[in-house]
């Protein structure tokens, strides 16, 4: 697997997470500069922000949670060679579902369709880093 293939879906994310970190940003700006908000009551990181304005941060804000756990997983793949085809298939397969998740946050909202989400993508997480510590730990490649 070449290194491209393999950090592609980590790129991906990586452009979801400042994508969002953008809007959050210029929604933020955009709800002081029409006086929506004063600056005083949200200094203090009180949530006193419009419901949208805390819908994109929020979404933002989850980007930082578990996908750390698959920036982490895809250094060490491929630093100890275990990065293949299976790899880069669960990769994607994560990437693209927290573009769902993602999607369903700043859209409708839906607590009963982003929580399934969620789950789908810790649960493939979870598989990648349970085949990464088997492979290690027996020594397989």
């Amino acid at each position: 697997m070449s290194i491209a293939a393999i950090l592609a879906p980590l790129f991906v994310q990586v452009v979801l997470t400042f994508g969002l970190f953008g809007w959050m940003g210029y929604h933020r700006v955009t709800s002081i500069r029409s006086g929506a908000v004063h600056p005083r009551d949200i200094a203090l990181r009180e949530p006193n922000w419009p419901p949208r304005v805390l819908q994109v941060a929020n979404a933002a804000h989850n980007q930082l949670e578990t996908p750390v756990l698959f920036y982490v997983l895809t250094i060490l793949a491929i630093i100890t060679k275990h990065a293949d085809l299976l790899f880069v298939v669960l990769a994607w397969i994560f990437v693209l579902v927290r573009i769902a998740h993602a999607y369903v946050h700043v859209t409708s909202n839906r607590i009963s369709l982003r929580g399934p989400i969620f789950g789908i993508a810790l649960l493939v997480l979870m598989i990648m880093w349970l085949i990464f510590i088997v492979r290690i730990l027996l020594g397989l490649p």
